[in-house]
């Protein structure tokens, strides 16, 4: 560890008697073992990043869950942030001409028409969970649009929500 240098001078020289000087020597390889040991310990018990990922449940397949069509709202995600829905059954709104299109943006976005559909069904049911809104992404949607449409499910406390498959007729829809 540590050892102390005795040398046996007899240090006399003219004008009288000098201090004998002892030199140290501190043996520091205990201390460098033991700080290799704890940053290999720190390594490997600590996560360095955790991994973003966006939580999705999916549902088990069988057969399909009907839908109340005043409970349910499609949303239509398409290229440009832009996104089209419609309310109820797709029957009824290519009878009816229902497609409204909007954007992801905070003041007229696509979130005051989730909030305000919450009300009309909490108004029906007494309960704004009971909305089941279905996310259909066009062949030109982005990756980043269907995250936003999603995150606005996540805002808006939206229980539940599907994402299905767009079909030929929403499709065909979307591009006249």
């Amino acid at each position: 560890m540590a050892e102390m240098n005795t040398s046996s001078e007899s240090g006399r020289r003219r004008g009288g008697q000098r201090s004998k000087k002892l030199s140290t020597r501190v043996d520091m390889t205990p201390m460098v073992d033991l700080g290799f040991l704890l940053i290999t310990f720190f390594m490997l018990t600590t996560t360095l990043s955790k991994p973003k990922a966006l939580p999705l449940i999916m549902p088990a397949d069988g057969d399909a869950t009907p839908v109340p069509e005043s409970k349910s709202l499609t949303l239509l995600v398409e290229n440009d942030n832009t996104v089209s829905w419609y309310e109820g059954l797709f029957v009824d709104a290519e009878n009816k001409t229902a497609l409204n299109r909007s954007n992801f943006s905070v003041q007229s976005g696509i979130g005051n028409v989730i909030r305000d559909k919450q009300r009309r069904v909490a108004k029906a049911y007494g309960d704004p969970e009971q909305l089941i809104v279905m996310i259909k992404v066009a062949e030109g949607g982005s990756y980043r649009n269907m995250v936003d449409a999603l995150d606005e499910m996540k805002i808006n406390r939206v229980a539940r929500y599907a994402v299905v498959d767009i079909t030929d007729e929403e499709a065909k829809m979307l591009t006249e």
